[in-house]
């Protein structure tokens, strides 16, 4: 498929952007990610996804922001699902050491689509997704009026590997890498954002309820386009299915 063509050229073209910048400053963070999140099936086809993320920064033990994402997932065919859904992030500070006595919201629109398959006892899936971010203005001190567009484009692939399963139990370990880009007028100096690398087990507790342990590493680039985040994350994560 053409579109897949392209996915895999953007991927290609983003790590080159990553290894391009020389003399970078490199600030390694350590951070706990707990989720809780909730997927509704309507029915057959359709399904409501919601999210609820908070972030905390452990050394020192600080707040780094909290998330609230909802979206709907249409189930086309077997292999390709669709998505679409709004978030909202309250961002309390990316320094733990630089505190402030204010959160910057941002509010973000998501759309996108996700091939699976499955070779051998592998769950391949890849997700293009895309962003709109609407980042509130914000000083050092304060909240400032009207808010600062930009684009943002991911792309992540993923496997699954199913270590045992019994009745409605199960064990899987998860690995994934994503690779997410910017754009738009406010963009200068950052257009590669990040890479993210996952690796996780997933227990399903029964047929509702599954719980997810996993270390995630995020190099992001900053706006300076030279100062960089090097974060390693450990992400907690509790699922529960519903069906209506």
């Amino acid at each position: 498929m053409p579109i897949r063509k392209f996915i895999y050229a953007f991927f290609l073209l983003t790590i080159g952007i990553s290894h391009a910048q020389t003399e970078k400053k490199i600030d390694n963070q350590s951070i706990l990610w707990s989720r809780y999140y909730t997927i509704v099936n309507l029915n057959e086809k359709w399904s409501l996804h919601s999210e609820f993320d908070n972030r905390l920064f452990l050394k020192p033990v600080t707040e780094n922001l909290f998330v609230i994402r909802s979206q709907v997932r249409y189930k086309a065919s077997n292999s390709v699902e669709l998505g679409g859904g709004l978030g909202f992030f309250h961002v309390a500070t990316q320094d733990p050491e630089n505190t402030t006595d204010f959160m910057i919201p941002e509010y973000r629109g998501q759309q996108d689509i996700t091939w699976k398959n499955t070779i051998g006892k592998i769950q391949l899936s890849q997700r293009f997704q895309i962003d709109e971010r609407f980042i509130r203005n914000a000083s050092k001190t304060e909240l400032l009026s009207g808010t600062t567009f930009n684009w943002r484009f991911r792309f992540r692939i993923q496997a699954e590997y199913d270590l045992w399963k019994k009745d409605n139990r199960f064990l899987k370990t998860i690995v994934h890498e994503e690779i997410l880009l910017n754009a738009g007028k406010s963009i200068v100096k950052n257009k590669f954002d990040q890479n993210r690398i996952y690796a996780a087990f997933q227990y399903g507790i029964n047929q509702k309820i599954a719980i997810e342990l996993g270390y995630l590493n995020s190099f992001q680039q900053r706006a300076s386009g030279v100062d960089y985040y090097d974060r390693d994350i450990i992400r907690f994560s509790i699922f529960h299915k519903l069906k209506l």
